[in-house]
């Protein structure tokens, strides 16, 4: 067998340190979607930290709380959707760079 137990170990840990690396800039970044045709945008990091919902005030309107809820929460979760894909492609990508001998 080519390479040896501590080679192994060795690399296991610099892959290890690479993925904790990348997962904390993933974490730290932060991403901004916009919805429902620029009426809400929202800013949150890849950790899942809401920073801040704008509302275009034009989207306000007080006869329809309810679409204004239902834009929200389509903005909120098309921002969890992208960082989801980001934290997707982030392991699809290091679990190609790291090969299991056995």
């Amino acid at each position: 067998m080519g390479m040896n137990m501590n080679a192994l170990m060795q690399q296991a840990q610099k892959m290890q340190k690479e993925m904790a690396k990348q997962q904390a800039e993933l974490e730290a970044r932060l991403f901004e979607i916009t919805s429902s045709g620029g009426a809400i945008k929202i800013s949150m990091y890849g950790s899942r930290k809401l920073e801040k919902i704008e509302i275009d005030k034009d989207a306000i309107d007080p006869e329809d709380k309810e679409m204004l809820e239902d834009m929200i929460k389509v903005a909120m979760n098309e921002a969890l959707e992208t960082i989801d894909q980001e934290y997707e492609k982030l392991n699809a990508k290091l679990s190609r760079g790291f090969n299991y001998p056995f």
